[in-house]
């Protein structure tokens, strides 16, 4: 059974074809609805977030959450410059509500089809301060847009994948650590759905599933940098920037080419790096016209033993990540 706690948005609220156990209606402190409801049997909440007494004021829509089942809660909130604002978006996301929308089909869909952070991760701007305003609207299949672009800030969140099997990701990430911490810059890396991190014995390196990738980087939004082995598609979202790693030899390249012969078109325009590469400039170059991609970065391959600044240092510039 569902509750519902409405102020100005009661007459489409009443609208909603569901089950309903309680239903109240007004303006409430929200330590007065954490007394009601904390101790409360339901199924689902849909919270009319303006029948919070100074809701725009997150930290009583805090307040109201940190006593609740967040998974539970769908929140309406209203089609205001100040709520649709990265900064308040993002709050709600730090705090577990995943679940909100600025209509009544949006609270139709989420009943049925909750959100996960994943589907969440694209509004979701760490440490944002600034506040152009982003409009998240349903189109009915489930699928969500924004309306204007969402400015990053925060740490640097920089993905790197696999493109070729075994490309070399992780080392590169552990090597990238290594650099990072000579230099001063704080930072955290993170291995999703792999357990190979374990074997470095490395600190501030962590192995996790992909659905927990969103409370690790919240976890550490006060690093300057966090280095992300990234497995999953769509796990690049949440990234500030990606390098897609290519080994380019002729066996990795036709067993690429075999397993998705348009692979090519998918990663052009983005920062392909050819790593462990051997081949010469005339051969790079060849396979950039074939391919039609252009080259990121060029690394060959690294002795992690040796000293690697002038390589790894000079991708961290071309990144932004420092500047020499």
């Amino acid at each position: 059974m569902n509750v519902i706690i409405a102020n100005e948005r009661q007459a489409e609220l009443e609208a909603l074809d569901i089950e309903i156990i309680k239903s109240i209606n007004g303006v409430f402190d929200a330590d007065e609805l954490v007394q009601m409801f904390s101790n409360f049997f339901f199924g689902r909440m849909i919270l009319d977030l303006t029948a919070i007494k100074n809701y725009k004021d997150i930290r009583n829509l805090q307040k109201f959450a940190l006593s609740l089942d967040v998974e539970k809660i769908i929140v309406l909130i209203p089609d205001t410059p100040e709520c649709l604002a990265p900064a308040f978006l993002s709050k709600m996301i730090s705090m577990g509500i995943y679940n909100f929308t600025t209509n009544l089909d949006g609270v139709t869909y989420l009943l049925n089809n909750p959100n996960t952070y994943r589907d969440v991760a694209h509004l979701h701007q760490i440490n944002v301060e600034d506040q152009m305003v982003v409009t998240p609207t349903y189109d009915g299949g489930g699928n969500t847009t924004v309306v204007n672009q969402v400015i990053n800030s925060g740490p640097m969140v920089l993905g790197i994948k696999n493109i070729t099997d075994h490309s070399g990701a992780t080392m590169l990430i552990y090597m990238l650590k290594r650099e990072l911490d000579k230099m001063g810059k704080s930072n955290f890396s993170i291995e999703i759905d792999k357990r190979d991190f374990t074997y470095l014995n490395e600190k501030n390196m962590v192995s996790i599933q992909h659905d927990q990738l969103g409370n690790e980087l919240l976890k550490h939004r006060d690093c300057d940098v966090i280095l992300v082995d990234l497995n999953k598609e769509g796990d690049e979202n949440i990234c500030t920037d990606v390098l897609y790693l290519l080994e380019p030899s002729t066996l990795k390249l036709n067993k690429l080419m075999l397993a998705n012969r348009r692979i090519f078109d998918k990663i052009a325009g983005r920062k392909v790096v050819l790593n462990q590469n051997v081949l010469n400039n005339n051969d790079i170059q060849e396979l950039e016209y074939e391919a039609k991609f252009k080259t990121f970065a060029v690394i060959p391959p690294l002795d992690e033993r040796e000293d690697n600044s002038e390589i790894l240092q000079g991708l961290l510039n071309r990144l932004g990540i420092i500047n020499y």
